[in-house]
């Protein structure tokens, strides 16, 4: 099965960007999936990466002696722990900033003695976490995690930590809005008015603006673009992008600028504030193939404006939307994603917690890749499924699919796969370790599934022989009158069991979990931690996160409230974002509070302490005992 190109070539330079702040060890694949596409078609398409140059920039010794200058000019305000610690020990980081970036870039490995005998960096507020593994014998602390021969994971810890006591000094000093997997995100979330969003691109650039603004002009002058792509994913790349298209704005407003994104597909379907398109000519919804190629086409004046595909323009004054009913870009036609351009070597393997699963968000460069469209699922009740990224679900074949993880494995050299997709099925994950299976091709991978039943301990072992190292998949709330009610199909014994298979064939499981969904009790959040603690204990997960559930507007529950027994509160008039919309909840429950239990002992748990505390006691007032059976778990396995 090959792949096809069509005659949608253009003249004109299109340049994607990952505007900051996603995530540091790997990129985000929007611009390689579009540059990737681009190229099929015949377009002239290059890609960069600000987010992390941004991170490069500010943390080197020339951006700490900007950050230094930045903390020294703080008004009269009685400098913190931290600001002490760096004015202190300024030389220090000066002299490590380099090297320890060197280390996390994989490119200076023999620095890791050296970080590891903790004589070498300086130690800020940071590391006053290392204390929850306090050796009360005087011994190395970290040594239940690393051992003796754990060097390079004990370094990248501690080099992970004093990364995070620098980017608290840089929000005390440059810039309070920064994260180093979001930035300004508060100015975008569900939020209503561009009002915030445009004072705050009206305001004097920030330490962290200037850095950018900087650098994104650097890369459209190497660039030349006549196009330039920005992509927001999350709500915490909208500030930055803003300013990027900002900067271009003013030093060529003959340059194209167009955004999409996750965001932009979630929260701006209702768009009509008309400034955004100070910063922005055009703004397309869903997959960006199609709408791409119908732009191209309209700025090399090969189709008219009238026949856009879901797009946003201003046009007298006055925000339109803009779709010419055309088929999307087929999964199998949209091309190989392309790494070109990016700088592989560049990126930072963090190791922020010291759990084997929840690393590998942080921890490696992963190639990214889709192993199909969609859900094939598409009925959960939280979920967004009536939108394009859910709903429309799309395959390709299993020879395609390795056809395409070759072509990456030989541009990148690099083996390593995150598959990306909100539900991988299983016929196709079988279907593709065949493949990989038939052409003796090794590597490795995880991704997201559903634990259904499909996975028997067959499969999870044909999975594991393919070179899949974890999988992650919704629990969400462990229990199964709400799971019904949130249409997972499956049920907490089902979990188990798909769990166990797939622990028991060396891959690490990793449970997304829920907590605040409509009618949601007390009684079924402790039992639901009762749950989450056997599965600890019988070793079917080794990590999780738990979430708070938000209503959204496309979902299920946002748009048919009553079936699960809620209200919504009245939205104020939006003309920017809408996507998060507030409920009322008959049970009156204070999930917040429980939120702080259910993290606390979920931390715990992934560390492998406090499995045998009755799991009322991580809460700070009295709850009800469970009702969950201490073996219910154990039964499911047939123990």
């Amino acid at each position: 099965m090959t792949e096809t190109s069509g005659a949608s070539a253009s003249a004109l330079r299109v340049l994607s960007l990952i505007p900051p702040m996603t995530q540091l060890n790997t990129p985000y694949p929007s611009t390689a999936y579009l540059t990737g596409f681009l190229r099929s078609r015949g377009v002239d398409a290059v890609q960069d990466d600000l987010a992390l140059k941004l991170v490069l920039e500010l943390f080197s010794p020339a951006g700490l002696d900007a950050l230094r200058e930045a903390a020294r000019a703080l008004p009269g305000k009685k400098h913190s722990p931290t600001l002490q610690t760096f004015e202190a020990a300024f030389e220090r980081y000066r002299a490590t900033v380099g090297p320890v970036i060197a280390f996390l870039q994989g490119r200076d490995p023999t620095l890791a003695h050296r970080i590891a005998s903790r004589a070498f960096l300086p130690e800020g507020p940071r590391f006053a976490s290392l204390d929850v593994y306090y050796d009360p014998d005087g011994g190395d602390p970290l040594a239940w995690a690393f051992g003796a021969l754990g060097v390079q994971d004990k370094a990248r810890h501690l080099a992970t930590l004093y990364l995070n006591d620098l980017a608290d000094v840089l929000r005390e000093a440059g810039d309070p809005r920064f994260e180093f997997v979001r930035y300004a995100e508060s100015l975008a979330m569900a939020q209503p008015s561009f009002e915030p969003l445009a004072q705050a691109l009206a305001a004097p650039p920030t330490l962290v603006d200037e850095t950018l603004l900087r650098l994104a002009l650097a890369t459209v002058e190497a660039h030349r673009p006549r196009v330039v792509l920005l992509s927001v994913p999350f709500p915490g790349s909208v500030y930055a992008a803003f300013r990027i298209a900002q900067a271009i704005k003013a030093h060529d407003p003959s340059i194209v600028t167009v955004l999409g994104g996750g965001f932009v597909n979630t929260e701006l379907r209702e768009l009509t504030e008309p400034r955004v398109f100070d910063y922005f000519d055009f703004i397309t919804l869903d997959d960006g193939e199609r709408p791409l190629l119908a732009l191209l086409e309209h700025l090399d004046g090969r189709r008219g404006r009238s026949r856009l595909v879901r797009t946003y323009l201003r046009e007298d004054g006055a925000v339109r939307y803009i779709n010419l009913a055309e088929p999307d870009v087929p999964f199998a036609e949209v091309g190989t994603p392309t790494w070109d351009g990016l700088p592989l070597d560049g990126y930072l393997s963090i190791l922020d917690m010291l759990n084997p699963m929840h690393r590998m968000w942080s921890d490696g460069r992963w190639n990214k890749l889709t192993v199909a469209h969609g859900c094939y699922w598409k009925k959960c009740s939280f979920c967004d499924v009536s939108l394009d990224y859910i709903g429309r679900y799309d395959a390709a074949g299993a020879e395609l699919l390795v056809d395409r993880i070759e072509a990456i494995v030989a541009e990148t050299g690099q083996t390593g796969f995150h598959f990306v997709d909100e539900a991988a099925p299983p016929k196709v994950l079988k279907a593709l370790a065949e493949e990989l299976a038939r052409r003796n091709r090794a590597i490795s991978w995880w991704g997201n599934i559903r634990f259904e039943k499909s996975f028997s301990p067959e499969l999870c072992q044909q999975l594991a022989d393919s070179g899949c190292i974890a999988i992650s998949g919704g629990l969400e709330v462990a229990s199964d009158r709400l799971l019904s009610l949130m249409k997972k199909g499956v049920s907490v014994d089902q979990v188990a069991r798909v769990t166990k298979g797939f622990s028991d064939a060396g891959i690490l499981v990793h449970a997304y979990l829920m907590y605040g969904f409509p009618t949601q009790t007390v009684q079924d959040t402790v039992d639901a931690l009762e749950y989450v603690r056997q599965l600890f204990d019988a070793g079917c997960i080794q990590s999780g996160f738990f979430h708070r559930f938000v209503c959204t507007v496309h979902s299920p529950v946002g748009q048919n409230p009553a079936e699960y027994g809620v209200r919504l509160k009245p939205l104020p008039p939006i003309s920017f974002a809408k996507n998060d919309v507030g409920f009322i909840d008959p049970t009156g429950v204070d999930h917040d509070a429980l939120g702080v239990a259910l993290n606390k002992a979920l931390y715990n748990y992934m560390h492998g302490i406090g499995l045998d505390q009755d799991v009322r006691s991580w809460f700070g007032t009295k709850v009800p005992r469970p009702r969950v059976p201490k073996n219910f778990i154990a039964r499911a396995l047939g123990y």
